[in-house]
């Protein structure tokens, strides 16, 4: 049997180890530190905007913080995202709060601005105008954000980016994550770089920075006792962790780089299949990390189904994966109000994440090209 290709595994620099080690010397082996104030910094320098980046234990720790920070509360309505990994909507219910789903466009396979207009008016019809809208750029591919902060400005509702697949990737020249009141960015093993487990939340004020970091650290009050008049979490980042982070923030260009030159191969590779579409930038002021490379296939055209191409390629150890299951499709969520058409159901039937790591080699992509080809040709 062939050596196993994953869809996305983590691919260090070659740096990280010095910090770590740096950390173990002077043994700030905790949730604080050096490291974590760098990688902060880091982050604040790298997405070139005025925020301020708290650094955390993962991205949906973020996201129920940031929804935290932004007053949504218990019974509260909270647009999000049909169509993405569930860590977009859980943390909706972490607060008591209910998440109304929306459907996803064609162009980007984000958030549908007009779907989002219609919820956003049926809600406040019935007296339930929402406290945060959630927009994911899925893959790395950014939401048509022109149109969905537009809406969210003329109807007072506080966006919240769902940045975890597109660190790195811009909407007209602006990086993904700076657009919302709040974003929220994941270093989980599979994303474009990694601390291991980690994330982010990235916000506009100093105060809500300073917010984060006090509830993520258990709410401690000021006082030489252990006294809380709030409850916290414990949501820090580590040390090590961030050590990892400022390590791999020296090759995010690199990973980048390597991404998409991963898409250009399977732009290339299904050229000239009928019926395959792989997923792209509708336009210029799109510019995607493609943490993720995707195709939708149609089958009526291409003579096979995504679950055959799959399966194909697991025989072969190469790993690929079926887009996101709609949330509003989850038992977890089978009674919450959904707005939009069959959009994401579509995606959902007929799509496929292929491996995207940017430790792929050549030999990898040789394979994974054989494989697909003569599963064409058989």
């Amino acid at each position: 049997m062939n050596a196993k290709i994953w869809l996305s595994s983590p691919h260090m620099g070659g740096t990280e180890l010095d910090y770590i080690h740096e950390a173990f010397e002077q043994n700030w082996v905790a949730p604080l530190g050096p490291n974590v104030n760098s990688f902060e910094d880091d982050l604040k320098t790298y997405l070139n905007e005025n925020i301020e980046v708290a650094a955390l234990s993962a991205g949906t720790a973020a996201l129920h913080l940031a929804l935290i920070i932004l007053g949504v509360k218990y019974d509260d309505e909270v647009i999000c995202q049909s169509f993405t990994f569930s860590a977009s909507a859980n943390p909706i219910t972490y607060v008591g709060a209910k998440p109304v789903f929306v459907d996803s466009e064609p162009e980007t396979w984000n958030m549908c601005p007009k779907a989002l207009e219609t919820a956003i008016n049926d809600r406040i019809t019935k007296g339930k105008k929402p406290k945060a809208i959630i927009v994911v750029h899925l893959y790395g591919m950014p939401a048509k954000l022109n149109e969905i902060t537009e809406i969210a400005n003329r109807y007072e509702i506080p966006l919240i980016e769902d940045a975890a697949e597109a660190l790195g990737s811009t909407f007209k020249g602006q990086k993904c994550g700076t657009f919302g009141e709040m974003s929220i960015l994941s270093f989980n093993g599979n994303k474009i770089i990694t601390t291991s487990g980690g994330g982010a939340l990235v916000c506009k004020t100093k105060e809500q920075k300073d917010k984060a970091v006090f509830l993520s650290t258990q709410a401690r009050d000021n006082a030489p006792h252990y006294q809380h008049s709030e409850i916290g979490y414990n949501y820090r980042m580590s040390n090590i962790s961030a050590g990892i982070g400022r390590g791999q923030m020296k090759v995010l260009n690199d990973r980048i780089e390597a991404r998409r030159k991963n898409h250009q191969f399977y732009l290339n590779l299904f050229e000239n299949f009928e019926g395959v579409t792989v997923f792209n930038e509708p336009n210029s002021d799109y510019f995607s990390n493609h943490w993720l490379s995707a195709i939708v296939i149609d089958e009526k055209k291409a003579g096979f189904n995504r679950e055959q191409l799959r399966l194909a390629l697991d025989q072969e150890n190469i790993e690929s994966r079926p887009l996101w299951k709609p949330m509003h499709l989850q038992p977890i969520f089978e009674s919450a109000p959904y707005f939009g058409g069959n959009v994401a159901e579509e995606l959902f039937k007929n799509g496929l994440c292929l491996p995207s790591g940017s430790n792929l080699n050549e030999e990898d992509l040789e394979r994974i090209k054989n494989v697909i080809l003569s599963f064409k040709n058989s």
